[in-house]
Order: C-alpha cells, then sequence, then structure tokens
C-alpha cells in the first residue's frame, strides 16, 4: 500500500480516509481485492477503531463492501456509479467555470497556468500518479476561484467512483488529451467566453466514455 507522511493537522480518522481512498483510486487496493481492517492499520501505524469507520464510510458510497466475520472487500468498478459521479461532477464543475470567466483573478490564472505546464512535463515522463494529482489541483483551483471550497470537499467525496476511471485511463489511453482539455478550458475563461469554458468542461469530463473500451480491455476483472 501507498503511504504518506500523516500530516501535523490531520486527525486518525483523517488520514485512513486518505490512504485509503488514495490506494483505491491509485489502484494500490484494486477492485475486487479482500483488505483487513487489523492489517490497513498496522500498516498506516494505527487503531482499528479509525480504519473501521472510514471502510463504513466507504461502504455507504458503495467502493467498499462489507461481510460480517468475512471481511470487506474493495468493490468492482459499476459503470453506473461512475457515470452518477461523473454527472455530479459535470453539474457542478460547468457552473463553476462559468463564475470564474466572471471573476478577475490573475494569480490564480497564473498558478491554473503554471499547473498545465506541469501537467505536460509528467505526461511527457509518463508519470500517471502525478498527472491526476495535478489534474484534480487544476479543478480543486477552479472552486477556490469562485469561493466554493465546500463544494470541492462534497464533490471529492463522491467522485472515488469516477476517480478510479480516471486512473486508469492515464496509463491505458496512449492519445490523452487531458493537457489539451486544461489548456483550452483555461483560454475560454482568459477569454471570459462562458459558454466555451463550460462547453470544454463538459467535453473534458465525459472522455471516460471514449476511453471505455481501451480501459475495460486492459482491466477485464476490475468491473461488474
Amino acid at each position: 500500500m501507498y503511504l504518506t507522511q500523516r500530516l501535523d493537522s490531520e486527525t486518525s480518522r483523517a488520514y485512513a480516509l486518505r490512504t485509503i481512498r488514495d490506494n483505491i483510486v491509485r489502484l494500490g487496493l484494486p477492485p475486487g481485492c479482500k483488505v483487513s481492517e487489523s492489517e490497513l492499520a498496522a500498516e498506516m501505524g494505527l487503531s482499528r477503531t479509525p480504519v473501521g469507520e472510514v471502510l463504513n464510510e466507504l461502504s455507504r458510497v458503495k467502493i467498499v463492501e462489507i461481510y460480517p466475520q468475512r471481511g470487506s472487500i474493495i468493490s468492482l468498478i459499476d459503470y453506473d456509479l461512475v457515470e452518477e459521479s461523473r454527472f455530479i461532477r459535470q453539474v457542478l464543475e460547468c457552473a463553476v467555470v462559468e463564475q470564474v470567466c466572471t471573476i478577475s483573478a490573475p494569480d490564480m490564472l497564473r498558478k491554473l497556468d503554471e499547473n498545465i505546464h506541469l501537467q505536460q512535463f509528467y505526461l511527457s515522463n509518463n508519470d500517471p500518479d502525478a498527472l491526476l494529482r495535478l489534474d484534480n489541483q487544476f479543478h480543486k483551483t477552479l472552486f477556490e476561484i469562485a469561493r466554493k471550497p465546500q463544494a470541492y470537499t462534497m464533490l471529492e467525496n463522491t467522485s472515488i467512483h469516477f476517480d478510479r476511471v480516471r486512473r486508469m485511463s492515464l496509463s491505458t489511453v496512449k492519445d490523452l488529451k487531458i493537457v489539451q482539455d486544461h489548456q483550452q478550458i483555461l483560454e475560454a475563461i482568459t477569454a471570459k467566453d462562458t459558454a466555451a469554458a463550460s462547453l470544454r468542461m463538459r467535453e473534458h469530463l465525459n472522455r471516460w466514455k471514449i476511453d471505455e473500451t481501451v480501459i475495460r480491455s486492459k482491466y477485464p476483472d476490475y468491473f461488474k
């Protein structure tokens, strides 16, 4: 399992949630694998209580299946849940990017531009985990510009089904459009073109449909 250092401000539960969620998205805990509450706790240096709470929370969003006396399993990918997650993102993010077009925030736009340049670097160097991290930061920054940070937190908690497919796409699809998509979104924002920004965001979030066949062919055992 991939581990990062616990942040000074993180509770045990928050650290467990961040770590387990990150490993599910990264496929360190792949679909269909069995997980042990005690083993996860030992790896993270935590007691079983916060880990159990996190597994219960993730079961409520159907990313973990809990079987009493038998343990827990990371759910196989259900494309109905992926589509629902993508739909929620599309509704929120298209609205947010339209708001961003009306706000003057040159420093934040430079931050987005720097992010895109780093994306290109990691795309060229075949580092899908770094690329996904920067992708997430790009979208998070849009919510920060629109002064909707809590909306992003809510979105993050419901998008794990979609995020797994995004991560698979980054290591599977040869003709990735992720950097190009973000560049076009930024260009529309800079031009204050709300219609174009919303359209580009919608196209960006719909790419998983184009990639589905390729992803399924590489990971056939990960899907329902």
